[in-house]
């Protein structure tokens, strides 16, 4: 199983056409069905389309008994504006590959390429381009998916690209490598009244006034190895944007994050009894409600010794370096099997991701494409 220049060629090309054409989380209707018309071309065994909503797994059987080793990549971009300037930018107004997802894509189809022409020699080797990674409900839907159950693997591996990180070297750690993380949303209901009469309503002031800086004393470490705990408040807002009225209606958005799950549990109930005395105390109806919740992406020591011993037979240098609090929902998969996700470094300058002139760098399609290629060559022979 090796990689051929002209794989490099088309997949790059490939990479810079679905630059072109991003979709946002849970709409990657043509980004799905440019994965299966490109695939189907390396001549797999099976294609699995729908997983999850618009997911999409490429299979590559050896017809022998044995494990199965998956390799997941994602399909959605953001709702963000191009600002960069390449011939191949988004045709999209307002939504862009500004992550590396397109990237991530390419790779696995440089994987596919060349296991269409050779297949592993025992079990099977699963391509999976999972849907909606941004907002964190992808890798769930996938496995909550009935296709999934028989496709199910014993080894799930990952990349990200990773800005900051010297081009083509890794990071891999064991353990905590990404960071459980949630969206909370606190409303506050009161009564408005005259503002010459406030007394006469029920006003959110005191209790957002308490709880803005009460839910930033949640937060404690700074190292996503230890006990890193994050409340983020991100927004707040009070009443209308007027001087007649005491206002009845308050809302705090914020970001909680956390090493683990177990972390995540008890720093929600802490947020949470806080909101419940913060409004009871002011006499406030209280909702809570949560979007684009992630679990905490832990690193199994078996997968990445994988793509450790991968790494030192195709000489990309690699090191532990850090776990990151931004959040990747590729943890789910977790467990289901075990998994293991790498930090491909993009460059020490490279723009980071989700900033408006990113893209992803194209010499890196066939680096981690090795690294993935003698992963499933180590394990399925």
């Amino acid at each position: 199983m090796s990689l051929t220049n002209h794989d490099i060629i088309e997949t790059t090309a490939w990479r810079r056409h679905l630059h072109t054409m991003p979709e946002v989380s849970g709409e990657e209707v043509e980004t799905a069905r440019e994965v299966v018309r490109f695939m189907r071309e390396t001549g797999p065994d099976a294609i699995v389309e729908g997983l999850g909503g618009t997911g999409v797994a490429v299979i590559y059987d050896s017809g022998t008994p044995g494990q199965s080793v998956m390799i997941r990549a994602e399909l959605d971009a953001l709702p963000i504006e191009e600002l960069g300037e390449p011939e191949y930018r988004s045709k999209i107004p307002g939504k862009s590959h500004m992550c590396g997802h397109d990237g991530h894509m390419a790779t696995l189809a440089a994987v596919g390429r060349a296991l269409g022409r050779e297949r592993p020699k025992k079990g099977r080797a699963i391509l999976l381009f999972q849907p909606a990674e941004e907002n964190g409900a992808g890798a769930a839907a996938v496995i909550a998916d009935e296709k999934f159950a028989a496709l199910t693997p014993d080894f799930s591996l990952s990349q990200h690209n990773m800005p900051g990180v010297p081009f083509g070297h890794v990071w891999l750690k064991n353990g905590p490598a990404n960071c459980a993380s949630r969206g909370m949303k606190i409303t506050l209901t009161g009564k408005t009244a005259h503002a010459a009469y406030p007394e006469t309503g029920t006003s959110p002031v005191s209790a957002v006034a308490a709880l803005m800086p009460g839910l930033n004393t949640l937060s404690v470490g700074t190292v996503l190895d230890g006990d890193l705990v994050r409340a983020t408040v991100t927004h707040a807002a009070i009443g209308e944007p007027t001087v007649g009225v005491a206002p009845g209606h308050g809302e705090i958005w914020v970001t909680l994050r956390t090493s683990t799950d177990d972390q995540m549990a008890a720093l929600v109930d802490k947020a949470e009894t806080m909101a419940s005395e913060a409004s009871a105390a002011s006499g406030l109806k209280l909702e809570i409600e949560y979007q684009e919740v992630f679990g905490h992406c832990v690193n199994d020591a078996e997968a990445a010794d994988i793509l450790r011993a991968a790494m030192d037979a195709e000489g990309v240098s690699h090191e532990p370096g850090e776990g990151f609090r931004a959040s990747e929902d590729f943890g789910r998969f977790g467990a289901v099997s075990k998994s293991a996700m790498l930090f491909l470094g993009a460059g020490e300058n490279h723009p980071a991701p989700h900033n408006p002139n990113y893209d992803f760098p194209d010499d890196l399609i066939p680096i981690g494409a090795k690294i993935f290629l003698r992963a499933i060559r180590n394990t399925l022979g």
